[in-house]
């Protein structure tokens, strides 16, 4: 007789085909500022400093007793490579997402149905509700005739963007388009970015005003280093979403999905309200994690060659 094999694991609950490093010591969360010396990381002090740190490989936010900071007076804006740094610039300059046109209520385009009042832009009326207004104002203006249209509310979105060793070299570019192409999109939104590797930085948080440049020029001075760890920008994501409606928030992943550095990323994404994946498969890449993360997080991957590839992906992404 044939025995039942019991049920089959998640992929979710699956081994990672690569087996990443356990960190010695909790991740640390960075925030960037000016210093003396060029662009500088101070790492966030403890809230909790009596509070004992986790174990070795949880995501946890950083937390540390002592103010410290990490100096790359290397890579100031005066001494990264012009050309490059001019070329991230037209790139991030050029690239945005079409937006929906705009109305005094909200976003139209892909969103939510709802009635609203004719403004030339759709061909579906809502009978139902058109009717009650007739009902009132027997000689009608064009705002009396109401329609259904989509609306999106104000949304709020978390950028991660890969900055480990294996993101180095022309990927820079890459990240600039995405950096250039959300800003575009998220002008009237919440945008937040947070630079990674096995540590992470926070470059901008939820609510603060947004410069594509400044931020550009803040990216470009952070070098490819370290580790990469995709579990903590995912976690820190989901702290700056906590008090955001689930339906108007979502985070996009840039990376390259090679996780070879704390612990398992996809219970991360299993809490996030969406998580959208731009894989970049230039160079060493693992496409089988990073549509992992996608579907788990209920959202979509897209694979990126280049820069060119980023905006078209957001397009379809936040079109969705």
């Amino acid at each position: 007789m044939r025995r039942d094999a019991g049920p089959k694991k998640s992929r979710a609950t699956q081994p990672l085909r690569r087996k990443p490093k356990q960190l010695d010591e909790e991740p640390t969360v960075f925030e960037a500022g000016k210093g003396a010396g060029g662009l500088v990381l101070r790492a966030e002090p403890s809230r909790d400093p009596g509070k004992a740190k986790p174990k070795p490989g949880v995501s946890s936010p950083g937390g540390t007793d002592e103010a410290g900071e990490l100096v790359l007076a290397s890579v100031d804006a005066a001494d990264a490579d012009p050309i490059v740094r001019a070329r991230a610039r037209q790139i991030a300059a050029r690239l945005s997402i079409r937006r929906p046109r705009d109305d005094g209520t909200g976003q139209r385009g892909a969103g939510t149905l709802a009635s609203l009042p004719y403004r030339g832009g759709s061909d579906e009326i809502d009978l139902d509700k058109t009717i009650e207004v007739l009902a009132e104002h027997p000689m009608p203006d064009d705002d009396d005739i109401i329609v259904r249209e989509r609306v999106r509310t104000r949304r709020s979105v978390v950028l991660a963007i890969d900055v480990s060793g294996s993101m180095k070299g022309e990927r820079v570019q890459t990240a600039a388009a995405a950096v250039g192409a959300l800003a575009g999109e998220l002008q009237h939104d919440a945008l937040a970015i947070i630079a990674f590797w096995s540590d992470a930085a926070v470059l901008l948080r939820l609510g603060e005003p947004v410069h594509p440049m400044e931020l550009l020029d803040t990216l470009l001075r952070i070098p490819a280093r370290g580790l990469t760890n995709l579990a903590f920008p995912l976690e820190l994501a989901s702290q700056q979403l906590a008090r955001v409606p689930v339906r108007d928030a979502r985070v996009v992943l840039l990376s390259d999905c090679v996780h070879n550095a704390g612990p398992d990323p996809r219970e991360i994404a299993a809490r996030l309200p969406r998580l959208d994946v731009l894989i970049d498969v230039s160079g060493e890449k693992d496409i089988e994690l990073g549509r992992d993360l996608a579907r788990i997080g209920r959202g979509k991957a897209r694979l990126v060659h280049g820069f060119r590839d980023v905006a078209p992906a957001l397009s379809v992404l936040f079109g969705a």
